[in-house]
């Protein structure tokens, strides 16, 4: 349901979630949900989810194993296929984790080898072991060991003649070819677009030979128009270097637009696309000793660096049409982000003849948010998500703020400018896992939709619509249910931004059963679902194919 922001809302502590964060159930064989209400016709498709699923394994000698981190869940993928038949809709579901000979070997030693977000180190491994295994690594981990579960892509250009698994298929009558699985590294994992069955492993040097980092951003950008696939590879090292490249959707081959070598390295899950341009932001989550802290730490959480209020985040506007590089480059007051929402450009209000670029994104104050989601603080069982309430929550609040990079036209690299607020949403108006209205992709957009966490629940707890014109949300909201990443379907016959629904996986927490819930995202009521028998995990990010698209999947 929809409610004001006037509604009495009950404390979150009584906001059952736990069934969310450990889930060994998968259904490898479709089923079928029972709908009720209404899918519009125009919704047929097919959505993807990816995510962590279960975070613990009982080892052979009965010890438990447990994960810390939600960011380092066993992953699990997840096709929900919505069916027009006559006058009725169908929905099938399949599910299938990816990682089941890491579990089996969690399972028969008690640990896990390997590097991870944010996995704790046993505190009692001596200080002459952490510099051997520094400077003598460890044997990689085998390919069907590495958890990749954070963004998906349909039909990414460049890899559709990898061919990395025996006897594999192609695709089906959706027109889905090839599915990809990403992180915020440079390997990308293959799945099975009907099975979802995990295939080859690949890293972004098969896309161009000087894509050599090991890191990368989960959220790859798209141009809505040509489908050419933008990002960054990071090397680390004495010297960071950020490789900005495109990957053409008309020919499969990738440039490398730009390469900067003047930033530091840092823990980027996004960046924005406008029409002419793609900005790589710098913001705070800088990684120590240039990288090399991973290796010491085996983690990534632990090897960013401490926030530093007083180091401004840096922006880079690189040409993504005509080959020239860098630009311009601004900074800004300092933040921290997982994810950007949209930018576009617009010829500046004090001189037509400059063209500014204005940029949506949600953003933290500082890194205590990646703390906070340890499983101990986010699960509301746990007696450690209360050290989250009260003042402590409120660092790590999250923020809808608008900045606009002005005069990109006429700027000097060499000369930063200043990136200028333009406003900041209240936090209970705000949201992060934002999307727009796909249409609207590197246009002026009115409307962020997103989680919302008022400090009701130890996680999101609603769905906000927020209209960046009259600043106002409208919320969907229901006691004890909470949701994933809403993802907007538009209206094909529709001419107004709202006009579309909004589709996101919920959990009820107190059925301890997971649906599939459509919105109007005009009103944000219900207009249906899909429930159903088993429960979904907590998840990250999703991808949806329209029926009638057969060309690539737009990466966000």
């Amino acid at each position: 349901m929809a409610v004001s922001t006037t509604t009495p809302l009950k404390p979150f502590n009584n906001w059952p979630n736990d069934a969310g964060f450990d889930v060994v159930h998968e259904e490898r064989d479709p089923v079928e949900l029972k709908v009720s209400g209404t899918i519009p016709p125009y919704a047929s498709g097919t959505l993807y989810r990816t995510g962590p699923q279960g975070c613990q394994v009982r080892a052979k000698n009965e010890t438990i194993f447990s994960l810390d981190h939600w960011f380092d869940g066993f992953s699990q993928n997840h096709r929900f296929q919505i069916i027009q038949t006559g006058s009725s809709t169908r929905v099938i579901y399949n599910s299938r984790q990816s990682v089941d000979p890491l579990i089996e070997t969690i399972r028969r030693t008690g640990k896990m080898a390997g590097f991870s977000f944010g996995q704790k180190r046993d505190p009692c491994v001596s200080f002459f072991k952490k510099v051997m295994t520094m400077f003598i690594p460890e044997p990689r981990p085998p390919h069907d060991h590495i958890n990749i579960g954070v963004t998906l892509s349909v039909n990414p250009p460049g890899l559709k003649d990898v061919d990395n698994s025996a006897g594999k298929k192609g695709g089906h009558a959706s027109g889905i070819q090839s599915l990809w699985v990403k992180s915020d590294v440079s390997q990308l994992r293959e799945i099975d677009p009907e099975t979802l069955e995990p295939m080859g492993l690949v890293t972004q040097q098969v896309l161009h030979p000087e894509l050599t980092g090991i890191l990368s951003a989960a959220h790859a950008k798209s141009d809505p128009v040509t489908g050419d696939v933008f990002n960054y590879n990071l090397a680390l090292g004495r010297t960071q270097t950020y490789k900005i490249f495109r990957v053409s959707a008309a020919t499969g081959k990738t440039d490398i637009l730009a390469t900067i070598t003047d930033a530091p390295a840092a823990y980027l899950h996004s960046s924005l696309i406008t029409e002419n341009y793609f900005v790589l932001c710098v913001w705070g989550g800088q990684y120590s000793w240039g990288g090399a802290k991973i290796l010491w730490e085996k983690n990534m959480l632990d090897a960013i660096a401490p926030f530093d209020p007083s180091q401004k985040a840096l922006w880079y506007v690189v040409d993504r049409k005509h080959g020239k590089g860098v630009v311009a480059k601004y900074q800004s007051d300092p933040f921290f982000c997982f994810h950007s929402v949209n930018a576009w450009e617009e010829p500046s209000p004090t001189d037509p003849s400059q063209i500014d670029i204005v940029a949506d994104l949600s953003i933290y104050k500082n890194l205590d948010v990646i703390k906070r989601f340890y499983y101990d603080s986010i699960k509301s069982c746990s007696p450690d998500s209360l050290n989250y309430a009260g003042e402590k929550r409120r660092i790590c609040d999250v923020f809808l703020r608008r900045w606009r990079l002005p005069a990109v036209n006429t700027a000097i690299p060499s000369e930063p400018l200043e990136a200028v607020t333009i406003h900041t949403a209240e936090h209970n108006h705000s949201c992060d896992l934002p999307v727009i209205n796909p249409r609207f992709l590197t246009k002026p957009s009115r409307y962020i939709y997103g989680l919302c966490d008022r400090d009701l629940s130890t996680f999101f707890d609603g769905i906000v619509k927020y209209d960046t014109a009259s600043h106002t949300p409208t919320y969907w909201s229901v006691h004890g249910h909470s949701p994933g990443e809403p993802i907007f379907i538009a209206n094909p016959d529709g001419t107004a931004e709202d006009d579309g629904v909004l589709i996101s996986v919920v959990l009820d927490g107190y059925a301890e059963k997971s649906y599939l819930l459509v919105l109007d995202a005009r009103t944000m009521e219900e207009v249906g679902r899909a429930s159903m028998e088993c429960v979904v995990g907590f998840g990250f990010h999703g991808i949806y194919q329209p029926l009638s698209v057969k060309g690539p999947g737009t990466d966000i």
